[in-house]
């Protein structure tokens, strides 16, 4: 726990002042601001050159953090993240007290539960879920190490963690599941 308490100190300070943070995740590296900061969501939307009508999705630690932000939380999402033994995102109806920009035209925002020890341990000292997308400009391939990140992103952040950027493991993106009314699920992507 050590070897990132620099970073997490950093990070916090740079999230609390609004600012991006280049960080690693249980997936990818990503971009990452204070999900409820609509001004800070609309830069990251800037620096990846990215519609804001494509959404993104935000990080926590805990079911209990998501029910803060949705409306409602179905009784299946609970077995979900129980259950869930790779990175799992869910598409919950009734976002709310998040960036105006950041949550759908459907009023549905993506929500994933971090393990990574890092970034599980920014979210617990946040205490606000913190957006969390590929740290790429649009269209072009995801970083699956920090090796890969282009040098535009990593000029148009405010913060780069050092923790984890000597890896050259690939990494892969999150299955991503949305609940609908009624408890229905539906597979965006395994």
């Amino acid at each position: 726990m050590e070897d990132f308490k620099e970073d997490i100190k950093n990070a916090l300070k740079t999230l609390k002042a609004g600012g991006i943070i280049l960080y690693p995740t249980d997936t990818i590296w990503g971009l990452g601001c204070d999900a409820t900061n609509e001004a800070a969501v609309k830069r990251i939307f800037e620096l990846k050159h990215r519609s804001d009508a494509k959404s993104m999705l935000v990080l926590t630690d805990s079911i209990f953090r998501v029910e803060r932000v949705v409306d409602e939380v179905p009784e299946v999402a609970y077995s979900l993240v129980e259950c869930a033994d790779k990175p799992l995102t869910i598409i919950y109806d009734g976002a709310k007290n998040l960036a105006p920009n950041l949550i759908a035209e459907d009023g549905s925002v993506g929500i994933r539960i971090t393990n990574e020890a890092f970034s599980k341990k920014l979210c617990e000292e946040f205490r606000i879920p913190i957006v969390s997308t590929s740290a790429n400009i649009s269209g072009e391939p995801s970083p699956h190490n920090f090796s890969e990140v282009s040098e535009v992103i990593k000029a148009g952040v405010d913060y780069i963690v050092s923790y984890r950027q000597d890896e050259k493991t690939s990494s892969t993106p999150s299955s991503i599941i949305k609940l609908g009314k009624g408890g229905v699920v539906t597979i965006i992507r395994e």
